[in-house]
């Protein structure tokens, strides 16, 4: 995946025991903050929710490191596992 000019592309996971309202919790945080969702795939294995987003910082009206403890306490509240990381982490993994 490239990114256009100007995006600031992050992956988001989350993963947790399957139940409703995780990606409603989720996406909320990102839309309070006017954030872009680029891709999203999810699938609930054996009772086992996960999720992978990737989306546009530049988009919206937070930082990194505000959104990553946002979505923190969100997934602690949801009873979730929620990482974010900038996707350059994703791509200087490829490259090792």
């Amino acid at each position: 995946m490239s990114s256009r000019v100007g995006e600031e592309l992050v992956v988001i996971s989350v993963i947790g025991a399957d139940k409703p309202g995780i990606v409603a919790g989720i996406t909320a945080v990102l839309a309070k903050h006017n954030v872009n969702i680029v891709d999203i795939a999810q699938t609930v294995v054996r009772g086992i929710f996960s999720m992978i987003m990737v989306v546009d910082l530049s988009t919206g009206s937070i930082s990194l490191s505000k959104l990553r403890e946002e979505l923190s306490i969100r997934g602690r509240e949801l009873g979730v596992e929620v990482s974010v990381n900038h996707i350059d982490v994703f791509r200087a993994l490829q490259r090792v």
